[in-house]
């Protein structure tokens, strides 16, 4: 929980993840592995196998919902336009940083323009959107010049505050467990299996992909030798879904169509083996980096799983019971045969 709990106070919004992908690479490295990164900026290590004739990608995305400075407005508050899937009315309130291309960070907070109930009659009715909410920025400005003399400008990315938080009942809730947990569960997974010496059954590429937010996270730089692709993201949470925060969930389809049947019902099959609290799930609003590698037209199996997140893109939370059944089903995964071997 630690790990994951370091990830969501790192600020990674997509196209801005250099500084935790620095972290984990040098994760990796103390654990005598090598990483390089592809030219989208997604780090990969790779696990050798017994067998490297069939190999296997499992991937899980650091990037997080974010934003960027779209407008400094002539009050020297900031309009945003948004990175990836948010919602406004989720980010109401939020505090955030706001990183200038100089190296300096600045705080604000994002808030709707008309947020004083005492100026604005209808301020609990006017619709949440981009031209109603701003930035206001921590810093004695008044006016579009002030803000520049700060060296904020149109294109300087915003990264949302996590309010990370662990309870004693064995709950995290913060922004961005989405993918954080599942990068967590990677990054402990990899540590295990390199201090106790477990060989894997075949060569795995372990990819940290930094793009999923916006689509194309990890559709490139797949070996041939790949048969196998699994995304290690999240499992929704909602009216008519099965999954829930204390279990792994397994997803059969989602906005992009199935997932590869048989290795879902491999992951079901060792989660049954192994008397893992699981769900089987269907995400009608959703994509991964597996279902985007397909699009992009590699020929691999693929599958998708997660730990079930509350609140999906907003305030999320999760059990550690969930963190543990995921890293369990993809360390038996691991061990298991590909499908047709």
């Amino acid at each position: 929980m630690q790990i994951i709990y370091d990830l969501v106070n790192t600020p990674s919004p997509t196209g801005f993840t250099d500084q935790i992908l620095d972290q984990i690479e040098d994760y990796l490295a103390k654990l005598g592995l090598a990483s390089w990164r592809n030219n989208k900026g997604g780090l990969i290590t790779t696990l050798p196998g017994k067998s490297s004739e069939k190999q296997r990608m499992v991937t899980a995305h650091v990037d997080a919902l974010g934003a960027m400075v779209k407008e400094i407005k002539a009050n020297g508050r900031l309009k945003l336009a948004l990175i990836g899937g948010s919602r406004w009315n989720h980010l109401e309130g939020e505090y955030c940083q706001i990183f200038s291309a100089d190296g300096k960070t600045y705080k604000g907070t994002i808030l709707m323009h008309q947020t004083s109930v005492h100026v604005y009659k209808d301020s609990g009715s006017v619709e949440r959107s981009g031209d109603n909410m701003e930035v206001r920025v921590d810093e004695k400005v008044d006016s579009a010049n002030d803000v520049r003399k700060l060296g904020i400008n149109v294109g300087d990315f915003v990264a949302f505050d996590p309010r990370a938080e662990i309870t004693e009942s064995g709950f995290i809730k913060s922004r961005h467990l989405d993918d954080k947990a599942s990068v967590g569960i990677l990054m402990y997974l990899i540590q295990a299996i390199r201090e106790n010496d477990i060989k894997l059954p075949y060569t795995t590429h372990i990819l940290f992909s930094n793009h999923e937010e916006v689509g194309y996270g990890g559709n490139s730089n797949i070996p041939n030798q790949v048969v196998e692709y699994l995304a290690v993201d999240m499992g929704a949470i909602g009216d008519g879904q099965t999954t829930d925060e204390y279990s792994v969930s397994i997803c059969a389809m989602d906005s992009s169509g199935p997932y590869n049947y048989h290795l879902r019902q491999r992951l079901v099959d060792l989660a049954e083996k192994h008397q893992l609290n699981y769900k089987v799930d269907i995400y009608p609003y959703y994509g991964s980096d597996a279902s985007a590698a397909l699009r992009a037209g590699h020929d691999i199996i693929h599958g998708l799983i997660g730990p079930g997140i509350d609140a999906s893109h907003a305030f999320e939370r999760t059990h550690v019971e969930a963190i543990i059944n995921t890293a369990k089903l993809v360390y038996y995964y691991l061990l298991s045969p590909i499908i047709n071997d």
